[in-house]
């Protein structure tokens, strides 16, 4: 992985399921990642998997983005 690429970490079921009651929304609505993204290569994911991103902002604060892997 690239040093500046941000982290891309598969959440687990447990997590998945309290991410979505957390918000009160549905997988579907979550933004899209394909599953040939670069940044999957090589990472163990799969269609229908939860993504949690983890991107830097200018004062080095680490922030949160999710995905769901599409085909």
């Amino acid at each position: 992985m690239h040093d500046l690429q941000p982290k891309h970490i598969k959440l687990n079921k447990e997590e998945k399921t309290k991410l979505l009651l957390k918000f009160n929304v549905s997988l579907s609505q979550f933004p899209k990642i394909s599953l040939i993204d670069p940044s999957l290569v090589g990472g163990n994911f799969s269609i229908g998997d939860l993504v949690r991103i983890l991107r830097k902002d200018e004062e080095g604060t680490e922030l949160e983005y999710f995905r769901v892997v599409v085909k």
